[in-house]
């Protein structure tokens, strides 16, 4: 294994575990899925650059385009549970009511 594979692997699984066990507000979530995206997004990049092909090279802008998507859908979600909750605490959030 590469360092620099190394250190893609491991900023995806850290935003995966910071996911899975630091699930407190609505933003650290969503930080969560954004510096996953990121590091996907590098590691895309990086294996089209690798690769010397320029078949692959649209991957990359479309996945950043679906994370830039992603974002603004999670900031949507989190002003409008700020504004209806009064928090954006996880806890606090009940997905049964409306």
């Amino acid at each position: 294994m590469t360092p620099t594979h190394f250190a893609f692997s491991s900023t995806f699984l850290l935003g995966l575990a910071g996911l899975a066990f630091h699930r407190t507000h609505l933003l650290s979530a969503l930080l969560c899925l954004e510096g996953m995206m990121l590091s996907l997004f590098i590691a895309l990049s990086m294996w089209t650059l690798q690769l010397n092909s320029a078949n692959f090279s649209a991957s990359p802008m479309l996945l950043l385009a679906f994370s830039a998507c992603e974002a603004s859908a999670g900031l949507a979600l989190l002003v409008a549970t700020a504004r209806t909750h009064g928090t954006d605490r996880l806890q606090n959030l009940n997905l049964l009511q409306c």
